[in-house]
């Protein structure tokens, strides 16, 4: 993919986003990178405007308030499609995604509409996680799987690339769901749209500097929203038998 835009959405993340832009251009060769910050209170956008200073390839959107992460993605996507770029990268800014594997994922668009960096296909890893969490998320995407019919291993995964030509196609001004949610509607809306999806695996690593956005009112969303989609889903099936 030639044109490709890097979206990280932000809220408190000066002390980590230095790094992410360095390490980013260090890997890539043609990216752009979008911030999409919800007024961090700690000056993160300062610090990322004068980043913009050094360079024509950082872009900064802010937004007045503290909106979540999946409308940040939203209007990221906005962005990127209007200016006609052919690759959208979803990546968090606590560098638990390395930013070394985006070329990898552009890579894998050749032959597919979204690519997942995945922990749970061979080669998958996570680093520094307790016990709990990595039990939350291996059956979320058990959950996810079961419910939903979906062919992924990692649905909740936030470190994913898109071609532009899918995400033009499908309709998300509708979606509403933040974190774990987000990331498995679009996985969806994908499949659902005749998308071709793979994954890749990553070693994914939990963060050193900063405090998580990761809510159980988010992991609670998730679960509601995978139930309904998934009794829709199910019954759906059903119709089609007494056809």
């Amino acid at each position: 993919m030639s044109r490709a835009l890097v979206i990280v959405p932000t809220y408190n993340e000066r002390d980590n986003i230095e790094e992410v832009v360095r390490r980013l251009f260090d890997a890539t060769d043609g990216a752009d990178l979008l911030v999409v910050d919800d007024s961090s209170p700690d000056g993160t956008a300062s610090l990322v405007k004068e980043l913009g200073h050094e360079r024509d390839d950082i872009h900064l959107i802010e937004r007045p308030r503290k909106l979540g992460l999946g409308s940040a993605y939203l209007t990221g996507f906005q962005w990127g499609l209007e200016r006609h770029y052919e690759a959208i990268v979803e990546m968090d800014a606590d560098l638990s995604h390395d930013p070394a594997e985006v070329p990898g994922l552009l890579a894998a668009l050749v032959q597919a509409d979204l690519a997942i960096g995945s922990r749970y296909v061979p080669g998958g890893k996570i680093e520094n996680w307790s016990a709990p969490r990595r039990l939350l998320s291996y059956w979320a995407n058990l959950y996810v799987r079961l419910m939903l019919g979906l062919p992924v291993g990692d649905s909740t995964a936030g470190f994913r690339a898109y071609r532009a030509s899918i995400l033009d196609r499908l309709s998300l001004e509708d979606i509403r769901a933040q974190g774990y949610g987000f990331q498995i509607e679009m996985t969806r809306r994908v499949r659902d749209g005749g998308g071709l999806i793979t994954e890749l695996p990553i070693t994914f690593v939990e963060r050193v500097a900063g405090t998580s956005k990761m809510t159980f009112k988010i992991v609670l969303e998730a679960f509601a929203l995978v139930t309904l989609l998934g009794i829709k889903h199910r019954a759906k099936r059903l119709r089609g038998g007494f056809q």
